[in-house]
Order: structure tokens, then sequence, then C-alpha cells
């Protein structure tokens, strides 16, 4: 046995590879480990795109490998009061939300962690590639080792009680050697592909989906010289940045080139609700698609109160690179300012900002934030 064996540890097991890998590691350590299911939603279960019957399936296999107990405990109606019904609005008012932040905050670490300290834990498990490190009775959040798989930027709203509770087994690991793991335990989802997007999505056309809960209210695409290029479906529809499904043809020019600039890709640029109106500009680096600055409000720092203002790194979406930046005191909130330009930073996703390797937690950009 290991040294850990009178401490139970309660793990969300999502039918994954990384969930998997975590609760073996933790036997191996020693714990009392205990296997969850969280079913968050319930509106498709006979769809194909919501695939927690065959997830629920993995898991179950995973624990009997394993040689754990797993529990299958719903969420749904949390979930959509707590995550779902804030992701309808931010949608309806224009902004692009991240539900995956909230979901972590309100059911994965709220609501999971709540009935996982009712069984009698003394900490709960995922299977998120991110670390927790204890200093002078502060807890700091960690990237993950592996830098293509760090989830950091997911958890920066995690607090003090929830870090000194949580364990990421895989946050030390590359994926290569998660899966290297699962295959020699010979775990039955040691293949299984990474989920993608959403379970209450999954992997169906997002415009679809959105569709049965928003009003369609279309209105003008224009361009940056208020010329009139079709029309939107609404603009909730749409997110800063976006390229593909705009409808529109690239506009040529009276005897331009063939070939021309004139047939550059449009993108979405800017959203006015009040005017109904999606503005659309040609090229990936048109002005109005760079920003040095951002405005973030609904503001979470994982120490209890904000950093210091000065120099920093942060991401105004997942998949970039840090940025360097200096952090500022706002109203709401907190300001960064940029050196270099900034790529569609987009109202509603969150900025996450880094010390080195330690998350410092974010915001929600604001509408202000941009180009003026």
């Amino acid at each position: 046995m290991g040294t850990h064996s009178k401490q139970r540890v309660v793990v969300g097991l999502s039918g994954g590879v990384d969930s998997a890998v975590s609760a073996y590691l933790l036997k191996q350590q020693g714990y009392e480990v205990i296997g969850i299911f969280m079913k968050n939603w319930e509106d498709d279960d006979d769809s194909e795109y919501c695939s927690s019957n065959i997830d629920f399936v993995d898991a179950a296999a995973v624990a009997d490998v394993i040689g754990i107990e797993i529990e299958h405990v719903n969420f749904a109606a949390e979930y959509k009061d707590r995550v779902f019904a804030e992701f309808l609005r931010e949608y309806q008012a224009g902004r692009t939300p991240n539900p995956d932040i909230l979901c972590n905050a309100e059911i994965k670490f709220k609501a999971f962690l709540d009935h996982a300290i009712r069984l009698g834990a003394e900490k709960i498990a995922t299977g998120h590639y991110a670390r927790v490190r204890e200093v002078g009775g502060q807890f700091q959040l960690l990237k993950g080792l592996d830098p293509s798989k760090d989830q950091s930027y997911f958890l920066h709203r995690l607090n003090q009680a929830q870090l000194s509770k949580t364990l990421f087994p895989v946050g030390e690991l590359h994926k290569t050697e998660v899966r290297r793991i699962a295959a020699e335990m010979a775990l039955p989802n040691a293949a299984k592909k990474d989920s993608t997007g959403i379970c209450f999505i999954g992997e169906r056309p997002f415009r679809d989906f959105l569709n049965r809960y928003i009003a369609k209210e279309p209105g003008p695409i224009k361009d940056e010289k208020g010329r009139v290029l079709g029309k939107h479906v609404g603009l909730s529809f749409y997110t800063l940045g976006q390229r593909q499904g705009l409808g529109i043809g690239g506009i040529k020019e009276k005897g331009a080139q063939r070939g021309g600039g004139e047939h550059a890709p449009w993108f979405v640029a800017r959203k006015d609700m009040e005017r109904n109106t999606l503005w659309v500009v040609q090229g990936h680096d048109h002005p109005w698609l760079q920003s040095h600055t951002l405005v973030a409000d609904d503001v979470s720092w994982v120490a209890g109160h904000a950093p210091t203002p000065g120099t920093y790194a942060a991401k105004s979406r997942y998949r970039q690179a840090d940025a360097p930046c200096t952090l500022a005191a706002a109203e709401s909130g907190f300001r960064l300012d940029f050196p270099d330009a900034q790529w569609a930073v987009t109202p509603g996703q969150s900025a996450v900002v880094y010390d080195g390797e330690v998350c410092l937690g974010g915001g929600v950009i604001g509408v202000d934030s941009g180009i003026k």
C-alpha cells in the first residue's frame, strides 16, 4: 500500500482516458478511490450528439478494471440553472461565453465537490492538465507540464477552498505518457479520442443548436465602407474573428485583377447590437481585428485578491500563446495593455493572467475592449 491509504478521494470519471489514468494513479498511490460519473445534460438523451450513455459505459468499464466503485450522479438541474442559463444570456447579449469555465467553477468544483464531501472524501480529483502547489498556506494553480494540453485557462475561477481540496494527477504528465499508461493497464478506453466541444452541443453544427433556444433576428452585413454585402441570421449566431458561414463572397472591384486582394477572406469584426448590424472586414490582419487593450469584469483571482499591477502575461482565448502585457486596475475589474496587438479580442471570452507558470486568475472580456 502507498502512503495515502486512509485518505478517501472521489474522482470525476468522464469516460475519457485522462480521468481514467487519474483514478488509476491515485489507487497506485494508496488512496481510497471512488469514481463518480457526472451527468450534466438531459435534453438530448436520445440524440446522436450527446454521448453521455456511451461515456458512462466507458467510465464503468474503467472502474471495473481499476477495481473501484463508481456512482452515477445527475447534476443536470444545477447545470441548466448555473451554466446553461448564463450561456444563453450571454449569447442573447451578443457576447461569446465560455461554458467550460463556468462548468468547472459551478459544477465540477462546486456541486461535485459538495457531493464528494458528503461521501466522506478529503479530496476530489479530475483529469485536467493542471497542477496545484501550496506555498506558505496559499494554494497556487499552475499550468500542466504538457504545454499543448495545459488546461489552467479553464480552471482560473477556482478559489483557495476549492484548490485546497483538489488533485490533478495527470498535470505532471504529457498526454503521450497518459496514453502509454492507459495502454499498459489495458484500460478499455486507452485509445478513445479526446472529446471536443461542450456536451450539450456535442459535434452538431453550433448554429442548429442555438436555433432551438434563441430567436433569429436577421439584419445587414456591412463592410468598413458601409456597403451592404448580405444578410446575417441574427447577431447571436456569430463571433468575432469568425470566417466560415458568413454567406458572402469576395467583392470584385470593377477592372480588378483576377486573384487580387479583393478575394481575401471575410472575417467578423464587430457586432452592433443597437442597429442589428454585423460588420465584416477582409484579411486576417485588418486593423479592426487587432487590439492593444482589453477590459475585463466579473473578475476571479485564485489568491482571493488582485495581483499587484505590473507586467505579466495573458491569454484572451484558450488556443493562444501567452502574450506579455501590463495589468492595471479598472473601474469594474482590470485592464490589460499589450505591446503586441491581440487578434479578435472577443467580449464574453475570458482573459486569464499568468505570472510564469502560475495562473493568477482572470475575468470576462467586456464590450468596451479593443480598438477605439
